[in-house]
């Protein structure tokens, strides 16, 4: 640990993502994690409740006083649910913290949208539609100077970064797109619920939260937000009998701009990798991704391909890393100018 190295709070660290997060801060060349808080461990070191940072990391668990985190520590990764998250990131940043928050609090641009879909009242709603999006590929000038960034969530991730681009430039149908996602059993957070055990996901897979799940609005939002344009989607997430990761196949139609299906195919395989050509954690790849290929790593892979009068884009991410805890360090790292890659060299 250096002393003039950042120094990174980790509020709520029982979970998966605050797991990674950690794991992650290791091997950061120019941040330290120092503060770690629960509010039913306190005491404990965190290496007691992830047994994996066990010899690697003596932080002990303490309760949440924004203000003495702020004297400890420069910057806060806010991995509490949503609705709890957005109380303490407010407490955080009006005690002069820069805060990355994990939940859904802010990254939908309506309260409206927020408090229907999640079904609480927020409780700082002046801030929703003003808190960068944590995509440093499309806000990177945002997020440097931003008090607080919104971390994207994981199926978001998957699906927004192939379609924001192709929506921008007109070549699919935007009223017909369907994303069909297989998760790891990680996403669905630590806490043990029956749908979760292993007797109910082993050699099993199964569709969720049809038509219903939150994460629809976000893709709609976001895609809107950086094409200009609104798109109408059919979202089902799916759980898989593994530990991470996520599969997204998306279905498109073709613009009558994009022509037949297999100049469309080329149009689109070429927009993507200019448009993600200096990304260095996007591949837009010839093969067809897997979640093996980006296990454990902050990578993206995506392709397209044609199946009848669709376009298929194949999108792969790890959900804990590029969707949530890896993305929150780049998302660090551009916040205080750190070279992107710091510590997610994997």
């Amino acid at each position: 640990m250096s002393s003039s190295n950042l120094r990174v709070a980790l509020i709520g660290s029982t979970g998966y993502t605050a797991l990674e997060v950690a794991r992650l801060l290791l091997t950061h060349p120019r941040a330290d994690l120092v503060v770690a808080t629960s509010r039913h461990d306190e005491g404990k070191p965190l290496s007691e409740i992830h047994p994996m940072l066990a010899g690697r990391c003596d932080v002990l668990l303490q309760p949440l006083d924004a203000s003495e985190i702020a004297k400890a520590a420069d910057v806060a990764m806010c991995c509490l649910p949503h609705g709890a998250s957005a109380e303490s990131v407010r407490e955080l940043a009006e005690a002069g913290m820069r805060v990355i928050d994990f939940s859904a609090d802010f990254r939908l641009s309506s309260v409206e949208t927020y408090e229907h879909w999640y079904g609480v009242k927020h409780p700082w709603p002046e801030r929703i539609g003003n808190v960068i999006y944590g995509m440093p590929e499309f806000f990177a000038d945002e997020i440097k100077t931003a008090d607080i960034v919104a971390n994207p969530g994981c199926y978001p991730t998957s699906a927004i970064m192939p379609l924001a681009p192709l929506v921008q430039s007109g070549l699919i149908e935007t009223n017909d797109i369907i994303v069909d996602s297989k998760s790891g059993v990680s996403g669905a957070g630590r806490s043990p619920k029956l749908g979760t055990l292993y007797c109910e996901t082993n050699e099993s897979i199964a569709a969720y939260a049809v038509g219903t799940h939150r994460h629809a609005p976000e893709m709609m939002d976001l895609v809107e937000r950086i094409s200009g344009t609104p798109i109408e989607l059919m979202f089902t997430p799916h759980l898989t009998p593994m530990d991470r990761g996520i599969l997204s196949t998306i279905y498109v139609k073709p613009s009558a701009k994009a022509g037949s299906v297999d100049a469309a195919v080329d149009s689109m395989m070429s927009l993507l990798r200019d448009t993600y050509s200096d990304a260095p954690y996007v591949h837009v790849v010839d093969h067809l991704p897997a979640t093996k290929h980006v296990a454990g790593t902050n990578h993206v892979q995506m392709t397209v391909r044609h199946s009848g009068n669709r376009v298929v884009i194949v999108c792969a991410i790890d959900n804990l890393t590029k969707g949530a805890s890896g993305a929150a360090v780049q998302n660090m790292n551009v916040m205080f100018g750190f070279p992107e890659t710091d510590g997610l060299l994997v």
